[in-house]
């Protein structure tokens, strides 16, 4: 078992968590049960995920986790480019955040490659 508190990984992640509820609160309430929702939910769900890896007994359940949590990562990345085309966030804020997001996906998909012994 990890703390994934220590996690560089879970830290950026967390993060990005926090940005992306403090940018979706501009979006407009009729989204609040669509693309808010779902750009929220995907959100959360990547370090959560992670943390719920760092729980398990093994690397392999590990490894697991953070396949999902780089799915949630893949569907986010979508949903913020669907934001920014729909014109709910600012170039500039889309253009960071998606920097981020990107930096999250290279580090799940390397945390995986280790733990795969790759």
């Amino acid at each position: 078992m990890k703390d994934y508190k220590d996690l560089l990984v879970w830290q950026k992640s967390h993060l990005l968590t926090l940005a992306i509820y403090q940018v979706t609160k501009t979006f407009l309430r009729e989204e609040i049960y669509c693309l808010t929702s779902q750009i929220r939910r995907c959100s959360v769900s990547v370090p959560s995920n992670i943390s719920e890896g760092c729980g398990r007994l093994s690397d392999k359940e590990l490894a697991h986790f953070l396949v999902i949590a780089s799915g949630s990562a893949s569907e986010l990345d979508y949903q913020l480019m669907l934001s920014k085309d729909l014109f709910y966030i600012d170039i500039l804020v889309y253009e960071q955040l998606h920097q981020n997001l990107t930096e999250i996906r290279k580090m799940i998909n390397s945390f995986i490659k280790k733990l795969n012994g790759r």
